[in-house]
């Protein structure tokens, strides 16, 4: 960026003396750029690093989409109201030992009840869009068309509606998590059958509310889905089947996601003028040496946990080496075949191309290095051959698994530019938590306050800088909520909630100045200094002398 001095006339440049006086303003350090960008402080003391971590003063372009998000089981309560059927969640989190304190999302934070008060928060944010899910159940109670609950649908059109009433536009994702428990028990996502039902349901969706809504999400992490619902067993619907289920699981869910693209692409795309994507987590892997075993273990990472459904959709099939991984692990297991299943190339075709937008799930890096896994036990993470850990001087919070490191999402922005072409791409969620230690020390979140200023700043370095197709940011959450298994010991809302309170009170945080603030500029604008403008006022007063001097001698 340079500076440029606007003279009284173009005669001036021909003093002499014109070089010293603008050699005042161009070395002064009140306007020394440093080449192109401008640079800030850093916000981390554990990320100190002068090319990588100052903050960058720049601004997001005039469309780039601000929100918060959520998913219906985690906030809206009424689990058995107005007709909704019971979903995997429901029955999950009834069973004992499952949800830490045995808690549940029965009542949530009843946000089914209190669509006026929620939108009032979103307001008090100046957010420009909001991230929810329709609860599948809530409108087919058995996961299928042959019974449409019209309550259900009353509900999300009162709430659609008064979303774009306050001139907030809806973001809506199908389907995050909660499969109705009647699909669960035809076999759930292991039967390819559940994703021609989910096509049923996203038509119904598209439409019911494709006239208000104009941008649809298919699927929240699917990896989420596959791992920790089928193979793990600490999400619904609690399967352990190790190494067995979870690539069943994937290949059915990439199959309902592209029926639905379809679906959306062919009947309503050129009536509702809407765009349709997935969502995926995208964490960093950073490799753990320089060494090419590191490097190639830390591109395993990257390729089972996001390559798995984005190889599919933006180049056809799954990644070489995923399949190649398997492969070999399943043939050390005994078996002939791998456990990774095949797409035809009907199914490759069909899939391929099924995302106007990716959505991005960042919270954090890991640090990847080579480790040979035996053939016993199977399973997804003992396939990709590596070891994972933390480094012990990144900053924590009090998310077990979540280690603050801002500059991870830009490295994951950037391998998907790298690996799609540069996709048109969205944060769909970024936040971090804090465990409710009561009393007001709750409110003074400065650690969202940091952590929001610090990887929004490295979104907006992966846009200016890197030239990524980043189109907004949503940060995760809007309120304090059920979060899964961890019942409501984790607080990632912008708002309070006392769960031991049956109104369900919503109470700001101070990080909400900290996000209407970036939301304000667009981005980062220089802190204003008053010292700087009485400076540079002394400066352009002694220009304007001079140049009135020279000219009167020219």
């Amino acid at each position: 960026m340079a500076i440029w001095l606007t003279t009284p006339s173009e005669s001036s440049f021909t003093s002499p003396h014109i070089p010293l006086v603008l050699s005042v303003f161009v070395f002064s350090p009140i306007l020394v750029m440093a080449g192109p960008e401008i640079y800030g402080g850093f916000v981390y003391d554990e990320f100190q690093e002068p090319t990588r971590d100052r903050l960058l003063y720049d601004t997001f372009p005039e469309n780039f989409t601000w929100a918060v998000a959520t998913s219906s089981y985690q906030i809206e309560g009424a689990w058995n109201e107005d007709g909704k059927g019971p979903s995997i969640w429901d029955t999950f989190s009834h069973q004992e030992g499952r949800i830490y304190n045995n808690q549940n999302g029965d009542v949530a934070c009843d946000s089914y009840h209190k669509i006026a008060d929620d939108v009032t928060l979103l307001k008090n944010l100046s957010v420009s869009h909001y991230r929810f899910s329709i609860s599948w159940p809530r409108i087919l109670p058995d996961g299928t068309t042959a019974r449409i609950n019209q309550a259900g649908i009353d509900y999300y059109h009162r709430l659609i509606d008064a979303l774009v009433e306050a001139n907030i536009q809806p973001m809506v994702t199908l389907y995050h998590w909660d499969l109705p428990q009647t699909l669960e028990d035809m076999g759930g996502w292991e039967n390819d059958i559940v994703a021609v039902y989910f096509n049923d349901f996203a038509d119904l969706c598209f439409k019911t509310f494709g006239e208000k809504v104009k941008m649809w999400i298919t699927l929240n992490e699917p990896l989420i889905s596959a791992r920790l619902g089928y193979e793990n067993g600490i999400h619904a619907p609690g399967k352990q089947n190790q190494g067995s289920s979870i690539y069943r699981v994937g290949h059915n869910l990439l199959k309902a996601h592209s029926k639905a693209w379809h679906t959306y692409d062919t009947k309503y795309r050129s009536s509702q003028q809407g765009v349709i994507g997935i969502t995926l987590i995208v964490f960093w892997g950073e490799p753990a040496s320089d060494s090419e075993g590191d490097k190639a273990a830390a591109d395993r990472y990257m390729q089972f946990q996001t390559g798995w459904f984005a190889h599919p959709i933006f180049i056809g099939d799954y990644p070489d080496v995923m399949k190649q991984q398997v492969m070999k692990k399943s043939r050390s297991q005994g078996l002939t075949s791998s456990r990774l299943p095949s797409f035809n190339e009907e199914e490759i075709r069909l899939i391929r191309g099924t995302a106007d937008f990716l959505g991005i799930n960042y919270y954090t890096s890991e640090m990847v290095a080579s480790k040979e896994s035996p053939p016993q036990p199977v399973g997804y993470f003992e396939d990709q051959d590596i070891e994972t850990s933390w480094d012990e001087s990144w900053p924590t919070c009090d998310v077990p698994w979540l280690r603050p490191v801002p500059w991870g999402i830009r490295k994951a922005l950037n391998w998907v530019k790298e690996q799609y072409g540069n996709p048109p791409m969205y944060i769909t969620e970024n936040g971090i938590a804090e465990k409710d230690t009561g009393g007001e020390a709750i409110l003074a979140d400065t650690w969202r306050s940091k952590y929001l200023t610090a990887h929004i700043n490295e979104v907006l370095k992966a846009y200016v800088i890197d030239d990524v197709d980043v189109n907004g940011y949503t940060a995760w959450s809007l309120m304090d909520d059920f979060e899964w298994d961890s019942g409501y010991a984790l607080r990632f809302g912008f708002y309070h909630v006392d769960f031991n309170d049956g109104r369900r009170p919503r109470t700001p945080k101070h990080s909400i100045n900290t996000f209407t603030d970036i939301i304000a500029k667009n981005g980062f604008v220089k802190p204003y200094d008053n010292r700087d403008a009485s400076r540079f006022s002394v400066l352009w007063a002694l220009f304007k002398k001079f140049s009135y001097l020279f000219q009167r001698s020219d």
